[in-house]
């Protein structure tokens, strides 16, 4: 493979560097444009960018795809208003369930079928679309928000707890005893966005208390985090075991979920308007903490240059396909960990990113990145077919240029020539 980039493009904060995010977020953004179908809601992309009609049409990549093209819109995209409200249009149409209430997981392609299930996970992303769409003024957004919050205030917040539960029944009258970190970690950005657009502060605050149950786990398990759970809340360390890569369950430790929250743990450390300076410090060193041990035990641990999908509870590779997703989290955590800590370190760690993927997962011939990697970072699509959603690539583009204690839209909205 060979690189598109000088060394010097890499270099944290360095005019060079800023060329490269500017150039990348442009063409992603333009590598989307094909994603509405016509009744509403985002296609799956094959390689080039062209609807996958085999695919189904999902709420969660539609939410995706909305928060993006609100970006889009913030940076200048042309077209990118009306993107939203064709996905926008998705989720108020035939993704949304008008009998029993909230968002079927996935459609076909063609509309005539839904896929059984209300998923947390879905849920988070409805009302992080919501919020972004609502930010740059979309028609529909206000009140698609309003609906988000109140579904998942009534079927997934447990208040008690301070989490949320994970998968329905179509008809929310059964509850899945499972349990999951993925769908919190993605309710806490979404709840981070809430307060950070409407000025709603219990949204910053309930985000506060996800995190302090994450913190705890992972310092329990020497920052690893648990990523499934039993009814009661009590981590459920081998679930998948016989099934290690499934796609939203797989089993261990996450590295990449790891990097993803410490930079949702600083950005609420440096937001809270509830905790003490000593508690956001804490915070900090927690996330600190997280990012150096899912670099220590995923990163080039097979011999090879990459980031280990899964690993054990002792940090042992499991699972050693690279996905895209990783690198993004990688780049926006030590980016903002450099900007909060000014360590060499993180800066350090964010060249090597930028290298790694304009080496590997840039595509630089038909656009977007690569999502799957193996261990000899040659690209296989097992998990994924095609070209990911723009959502994780299109965020590591921006975040590194924008204030890290607010979430990527306003924090865009405030500096759009950053």
């Amino acid at each position: 493979m060979t690189c598109a980039y000088s060394p010097e493009a890499y270099v944290f904060g360095s005019k060079e560097n800023h060329d490269l995010l500017e150039a990348e977020t442009n063409e992603l953004l333009h590598f989307g444009h094909h994603f509405p179908a016509p009744q509403g809601g985002s296609y799956w992309l094959d390689d080039t960018g062209k609807p996958d009609l085999t695919q189904s049409i999902h709420t969660w990549i539609t939410c995706r795809m909305a928060h993006v093209y609100s970006l889009g819109f913030l940076h200048g995209e042309p077209d990118a208003a009306e993107l939203v409200d064709k996905a926008i249009a998705g989720l108020r149409g035939p993704l949304h369930d008008d009998e029993h209430g909230g968002w079927y997981p996935s459609i076909s392609a063609d509309g005539s079928t839904h896929e059984a299930g209300k998923v947390c996970y879905a849920h988070a992303f409805v009302i992080l679309a919501a919020t972004s769409a609502k930010l740059i003024g979309r028609p529909g957004a206000d009140e698609l928000l309003d609906e988000a919050l109140e579904t998942y205030d009534r079927h997934f917040w447990d208040d008690e707890i301070g989490l949320a539960v994970d998968t329905w029944n179509t008809e929310f009258t059964e509850l899945d005893p499972y349990r999951g970190i993925n769908a919190n970690m993605h309710t806490t950005e979404a709840f981070l966005a809430v307060a950070d657009v409407t000025g709603n502060e219990e949204y910053r605050e309930r985000a506060g208390r996800i995190i302090d149950h994450v913190v705890g786990w992972a310092r329990e398990n020497d920052w690893r985090i648990p990523e499934h759970f039993t009814a009661d809340w009590q981590p459920d360390l081998e679930c998948n075991h016989d099934k290690p890569d499934d796609q939203f369950k797989p089993y261990g430790a996450t590295p990449g979920h790891g990097i993803e929250w410490a930079r949702l743990i600083t950005q609420y450390a440096l937001s809270s308007k509830a905790r003490s300076e000593e508690g956001k410090q804490q915070l900090i060193e927690a996330a600190e903490n997280l990012f150096a041990q899912a670099l220590a035990d995923a990163w080039n641990a097979e011999g090879t240059i990459g980031l280990a999908y899964t690993t054990d509870w002792n940090g042992k590779p499991v699972v050693t396909d690279r996905m895209h997703w990783t690198l993004a989290e990688s780049v926006n955590t030590s980016a903002t960990l450099a900007t909060v800590t000014g360590k060499q370190v993180y800066k350090d760690w964010y060249a090597t990113f930028w290298q790694y993927i304009d080496e590997y997962l840039i595509d630089h011939e038909n656009g977007s990145w690569f999502h799957q990697l193996n261990k000899d970072n040659q690209v296989i699509g097992t998990v994924w077919p095609g070209k990911s959603d723009l959502y994780h690539a299109t965020q590591c583009t921006l975040i590194p240029r924008l204030d890290p204690a607010v979430s990527v839209a306003p924090a865009l909205k405030a500096n759009p020539n950053a």
